[in-house]
């Protein structure tokens, strides 16, 4: 998962696009960039790390111009010393770099063509520069002079009949303007913000409407499945509609885990979808486990605490904070290998005692992945006196891999693949056990936005958005990228 951030403005955008990235640190802490324009060229900084270490003052005055974009980036393959930091930038045409939150599940037959027959070089092996150099090649063909907006609108229709996967996608044609767009399945999250002095117009396109909070940026619209976007340097504003075939399935796992709470992803707020997860997991365990006898309820924090105050309300017993999280380590799902994940759970939480001791606590998680850190946590509130710990999901059971940008594509990593709940249980140490169902997880997100058809809800129900996963290319990207390959490559 990464965050993606691009701005056209009447004054200098480096430091709205930095204020935007650290609103979207969540979504990558990995590797950071920012590119500008102006009439003396480009001006780029990135590296891996932190965005407060990647930047200081000395890059931010270096980074001029009214147009720009940015991204801050978590390795889906590789870890954190084999990053590669974007935006990507090729030369022909004209100069563009590129920004991408995603992943391409046909990378290898994209890579392969570019190579034989577009005749472009790959740096890389990332697929954002695949699309960067499909995007590139498809332009290229088209114009011959200035682009044109309908230049731009074909190469992107041309490159989503190439493409497959799930990316949103932030594009800077140098001296041209900003090209955004989303898969025709809407799968990735992608919003357009206007900020207005005037007469005149700025304009934003970001991963999350959180990045436009900070910047003074109003909510326009989200960007359309199969949408794309052309804003002009001067502040023209183009759109078109992919001629092919769309549908509207947005990732589910952003409300229940990546986004910020106080973002609105396609109309739908994060934080109410989170409210609702609460209230149908509290039905879920009164249905199931009617004569429970949980004495309070106890958030992971940070993304289950809206979840879990629902469920101590609706189950009428106390909600307490049980764990005080250490601010300064990095979110244990997004880190690069498991020994990392492991070694970071003490150093992340630390129990309070006394919300313990000689009590039946229900710990809520928004889910349950490795099963690692559950397990950890479990055995935590344990030492701190628990007398049984109990513990509740947010979200049904990650049995299969997610192959659209998030970083759990090893099945055999999964602790509930192939595993019963009551062997899950056993597993990560609890008393009990219960998962919020799927259809309860839909109900809750989907209850705002009547526009969306579905959802990719592959990790949950091994059902895929595109036609293109086999049990082979699985069983490939398990090989290539595992944590054991992880580790190899590092």
């Amino acid at each position: 998962m990464c965050g993606v951030v691009g701005i056209i403005s009447k004054k200098p955008v480096n430091q709205d696009i930095y204020d935007a990235l650290t609103l979207l640190q969540h979504r990558g802490q990995d590797a950071a960039g920012i590119i500008t324009w102006d009439v003396n060229g480009l001006h780029t900084r990135k590296s891996n790390g932190l965005i407060r270490d990647v930047f200081d003052q000395d890059h931010m005055e270096k980074l001029e111009g009214n147009m720009g974009m940015g991204h801050v980036r978590y390795p889906t393959a590789g870890g954190a010393q084999s990053s590669e930091a974007q935006p990507f930038y090729v030369n022909s045409p004209y100069g563009i770099c590129l920004a991408h939150n995603g992943n391409l599940t046909n990378y290898d037959e994209l890579a392969e063509l570019l190579r034989t027959k577009d005749r472009r070089h790959l740096n890389t092996h990332s697929d954002s520069e695949v699309l960067l150099n499909v995007f590139a090649h498809e332009l290229q063909s088209r114009v011959n002079g200035k682009p044109t907006e309908k230049n731009i609108f074909d190469a992107v229709d041309a490159l989503h009949q190439r493409c497959k996967g799930g990316y949103a996608v932030v594009v800077m044609i140098v001296g041209y303007g900003i090209v955004a767009f989303r898969d025709p399945s809407g799968i990735r999250p992608l919003i357009l913000g206007k900020r207005s002095d005037g007469d005149n117009i700025d304009y934003m396109i970001a991963s999350e409407s959180v990045a436009l909070d900070v910047t003074q940026f109003q909510i326009d619209r989200d960007v359309k499945p199969g949408e794309v976007i052309f804003i002009e340097s001067n502040g023209k504003l183009h759109s078109r509609f992919y001629s092919g075939e769309t549908s509207y399935s947005p990732c589910i796992f952003e409300f229940v885990y990546f986004a910020r709470p106080d973002s609105v992803i396609d109309n739908i707020s994060v934080y109410k979808a989170r409210l609702r997860m609460g209230e149908e997991l509290a039905g879920q365990i009164v249905r199931q486990w009617p004569d429970n006898d949980i004495d309070v309820v106890i958030p992971i924090p940070d993304t289950s605490r809206t979840a879990a105050s629902q469920v101590a309300y609706n189950l009428g017993v106390k909600y307490r904070e049980g764990f005080i999280k250490n601010r300064y380590v990095g979110r244990t799902f997004i880190m690069p290998g498991q020994e990392e994940r492991d070694n970071s759970v003490r150093r992340k939480l630390n129990a309070i005692d006394l919300e313990f001791k000689g009590k039946n606590v229900l710990l809520v998680d928004d889910s349950i992945v490795r099963g690692t850190t559950s397990k950890q946590i479990i055995k935590l509130a344990r030492e701190a006196g628990a007398k049984k710990v109990y513990f509740a999901s947010a979200a049904p059971p990650v049995r299969y891999p997610n192959v659209y940008g998030i970083d759990m594509p090893a099945a055999k990593e999964l602790i509930a693949n192939n595993k019963s709940v009551a062997e899950i249980k056993e597993a990560i140490g609890a008393d009990h056990l219960i998962y919020q169902d799927l259809d309860g997880l839909i109900r809750a997100v989907s209850h705002d936005n009547s526009s969306i058809t579905g959802f990719d809800d592959s990790c949950f129900s091994g059902k895929y958005i595109t036609d293109d996963i086999t049990a082979e290319y699985l069983e490939k990207l398990e090989s290539t990228r595992s944590d054991g390959a992880k580790k190899r490559k590092i």
